[in-house]
Parts: C-alpha cells; sequence; structure tokens
C-alpha cells in the first residue's frame, strides 16, 4: 500500500485551488460539497508562501507542466498537502474516486496507476449500494445516544443494532418511510430489543433477462435467505443468490399442477416469522397479474412487514426487444394490459377500438375466442398480431400474423415458455414483422 487512506475534514478549512477549466471546477465543486473554503489563483506564477501555508490542502489544474511542478515543490517545502492533476508523481496525495452516500463515503484508489480502474470499481460499488445508504446511517446517529442511555449493556446494544441494520427499520430508511421507521425504531428501544428481523419483498423479476433487474432487486435477491420464486423467473436471475439460501419453487404455469396460493402465502408468512430475509420473486412486475395484492394482504394480516420492488412487465419488456412501439401517435392513442381469463376461467370484455393496442397475458388457450370477440365488436381482421415467446431472452421466438389467424398461429406456434400476445396497428413496425401482413405467419427469431 503505497498511499494512506484517510478522510480530512474540511468544513471551514481553506482549499487552495490553481488553475482553471473544467478540472478545476470539478475540484471546487467537490470541495464545496465537502464544506471547504474555496480559494483559486489562476495567475502564471506560484502562489507566495502565505497563501499556500493558509490551505489546508492545494490542488493543481494548471495546464503549464512547469507551473504545476512549481506550484507542487513550493506547497511540499511548506508541508501542504499537495495534489497535482494527472502527476502522482509530483503529489504528495492522490485523489480517489469517490462513491457519495451522503454519511457514507467510499474511496477507491490505485494510487493514481489506473484511474480508469478505479471509476469502474467505483461504478460497481454505485450499484451495489443503496442510493439512500447515507440516510440510513444518519438514522442510526441520530438513535445512537438515546439506545446508549436506555440499554447499558454493550452486547444488548451490539445485538439491538444488528438486527435494526439487517431488517425492516433499515428497509423502511431504504424506502425513504423514515416516519414508520423512527416509529418501529422507538418502539424496539422502548421493548430493549429489535422486532424480528424477518421481512418479506416482493420483488419483480422481469421477463427473464437479468440485465433488466432493477438495482434495488438485485440487490435484496444477494441478500435473501429464502427466494420463493416462480416458474418464470430465469436461471440466471436466479444465480444471483446466495449459494446458502434456501430457494423454493412455486411455479404457476396455465394448464399445470401449480402451487396452491394459499400455500404460497403461508411459506412467506412462515419463514418471516422465523426472523428470515425472504424474497417473494416474480417473473415480471408484482401488481401486473403477479397476484402481489393477495399476497399483501396475507402478509399484513400476519401482521409481517414487506415491501415491494416493481419489475418491468412483460409487454414493457418485450416490446423493446422487438423495437415494438405500444403507443404511436399515428396507430395507437391508448394500450391495454390484459389478461386471457379471470380467476374462474371466462375472457373479460377487452377493447375493440382500432388506435388501441392489446398486451395479452396468459391468452394462448383463449387466442382464438378473444379474437372472434374482437372481430365480432368490428375490430378489423387484418389487424397485426404478433405472439412472443420468451421474450427478451436468448431463445425468444416471435410469430406474425393477423387478427383472424390468431388462434391456428398460437396452436402453431406455441411452445414450453411463456408467452405474450400483441394486438395492434403498431405490431407492423416491429422488427422483422413483414412488410405486409398475411393470416400465414412468419417466424423470426430475436436475440
Amino acid at each position: 500500500m503505497r498511499h494512506f487512506p484517510i478522510f480530512l475534514d474540511l468544513r471551514g478549512r481553506t482549499a487552495l485551488v490553481v488553475g482553471s477549466g473544467e478540472r478545476a471546477e470539478a475540484k471546487i465543486a467537490a470541495l464545496t460539497a465537502a464544506g471547504a473554503t474555496i480559494e483559486r489563483h489562476v495567475g502564471t506564477g506560484v502562489p507566495g508562501a502565505d497563501r499556500l501555508r493558509a490551505a489546508a490542502v492545494v490542488f493543481v489544474c494548471a495546464e503549464d507542466p512547469d507551473l504545476a511542478a512549481a506550484v507542487a515543490e513550493r506547497a511540499a517545502a511548506e508541508r501542504v498537502p499537495v495534489n497535482v492533476v494527472d502527476r502522482p508523481d509530483i503529489s504528495t496525495f492522490v485523489m480517489p474516486a469517490i462513491v457519495d452516500r451522503g454519511d457514507v463515503v467510499v474511496a477507491v484508489g490505485t494510487g493514481g496507476a489506473a484511474p480508469v480502474m478505479a471509476r469502474r470499481i467505483r461504478a460497481r460499488i454505485q450499484q451495489l449500494l443503496p442510493e439512500r445508504l447515507g440516510s440510513l446511517a444518519a438514522f442510526a446517529a441520530r438513535f445512537r445516544g438515546t439506545v446508549r442511555r436506555s440499554i447499558a449493556d454493550f452486547d444488548a446494544r451490539r445485538h439491538l443494532w444488528e438486527r435494526v441494520l439487517a431488517g425492516p427499520i433499515a428497509e423502511l430508511v431504504l424506502q425513504g418511510r423514515e416516519a414508520e421507521a423512527q416509529a418501529a425504531m422507538l418502539e424496539a428501544i422502548n421493548r430493549r430489543e429489535a422486532p424480528p428481523a424477518g421481512i418479506v419483498h416482493l420483488v419483480g423479476a422481469g421477463p427473464g433477462d437479468p440485465e433488466l433487474l432493477t438495482v434495488r432487486a438485485l440487490r435484496l435477491i444477494e441478500e435473501a435467505e429464502v427466494v420463493v420464486h416462480d416458474d418464470l423467473v430465469s436461471a440466471e436471475i436466479l444465480a444471483h443468490a446466495r449459494v446458502d439460501a434456501l430457494r423454493i419453487p412455486v411455479g404457476k404455469r396455465q394448464g399445470r399442477p401449480s402451487t396452491p396460493q394459499a400455500e404460497i402465502e403461508d411459506l412467506l408468512v412462515r419463514h418471516a416469522m422465523a426472523g428470515r430475509r425472504v424474497v417473494r420473486l416474480k417473473g415480471g412486475d408484482p401488481f401486473v397479474f403477479g397476484r402481489g395484492g393477495e399476497e399483501i394482504e396475507a402478509l399484513r394480516a400476519a401482521g409481517i412487514p414487506f415491501t415491494v420492488v416493481p419489475g418491468i412487465t412483460a409487454a414493457l419488456g418485450c416490446a423493446a426487444a422487438l423495437d415494438l412501439p405500444l403507443t404511436h401517435r399515428d396507430h395507437a392513442s391508448a394500450v391495454t394490459l390484459a389478461t386471457g381469463h379471470d380467476r374462474v376461467g371466462r375472457t373479460p370484455p377487452l377493447p375493440a377500438e382500432a388506435g388501441h393496442t392489446l398486451a395479452l397475458y396468459m391468452g394462448t388457450r383463449a387466442a382464438g375466442r378473444v379474437a372472434e370477440g374482437l372481430i365480432a365488436e368490428g375490430r378489423d381482421p387484418g389487424t397485426p398480431v404478433a405472439v412472443i415467446e420468451n421474450g427478451t431472452r436468448p431463445d425468444q421466438r416471435v410469430a406474425f400474423g393477423t387478427l383472424d389467424g390468431l388462434g391456428r398461429l398460437v396452436a402453431a406456434e406455441r411452445g414450453e415458455g411463456p408467452v405474450l400476445i400483441v394486438i395492434g396497428k403498431t405490431v407492423a413496425l416491429a422488427r422483422g414483422a413483414p412488410t405486409e401482413m398475411h393470416e400465414t405467419e412468419r417466424q423470426v427469431a430475436c436475440a
């Protein structure tokens, strides 16, 4: 380790910035955020010894290499820490790549040898650390004195903080729900212990491509002790879970035996009550045909804390994978996400207007009836349709056709993967769509 890492308190202290331009402005912005008093030197000469001695740190952003070297030499002689941009060889300290989360700051350094590497590492850390992590640190700081005064035993205090920072209270803060977190924290202090750390996160896994996961979804999957997942969640996404995490498949596939919803809800409640961090991992979005509403009712009834993390629903993911606009000023002013059947197997009423795009989930068995009903309501039989299987995944398959042939198209092309059906004029704009739509389908493979 060539450079000793350290954090300086510059509040109210002077930082001298020599030079001008974008780099100087960037340094000034960072120093100002740290509370430093900025003094600038933009002349061609070296600042005087008095100005250098008055500074806590000196940053040299001058383009003239001779001036930069002279300032560095003079600052070093006055024993003032000096950093020269892109010149670690004449600097007495180097600037790290910084991840700023308020009270939590992470600095990544390579000794000035590989700044690009440091920035890449910073980018990865930024993905891992929650955006409101600094708020969580500030929250803990506000309660630190109260906890110390209320709980005399050191081990008891440590146990409380471990449960708080790993459980529902921390998650409330990370979601920006600090009023609820504060009430829960006060209750925990009054009871002299934190509530059980068990919590359930209803997480949308998106349509299948792991790169479409949200940052929060990825973090919660990686932290989960129990993952209760749908069949539609890809193996690539499940691979992000901890090696020691308990994985519980609760498949719900059309036309196949599936785990009863009541049993799924019971699993979530039991594992959370045992103090575990549970992720209920759903294909798409928890609140778009994902039965998330039923599950939060069960969790509320059991007094289990929970969060909901949205995911990219199949209609949006598949449309993006095909460059298929769901709305378009010339072709469609509205889009409806619908299911091919309700709780008792009936096909719900669907919009038949020409300027309306319809995205049909779980509609393979009802496709023929849906097409007949739309045509009977006045929809053009030649309306373009797309049948998308395994949307956004490497094995994605797409078949194009027209509304009057939808039932035959689905019957001919349906495989084992999840299928989304899109009906509307904008389908003709999709990548790979035939120039002229006919009842006979045309298949294309899309990565």
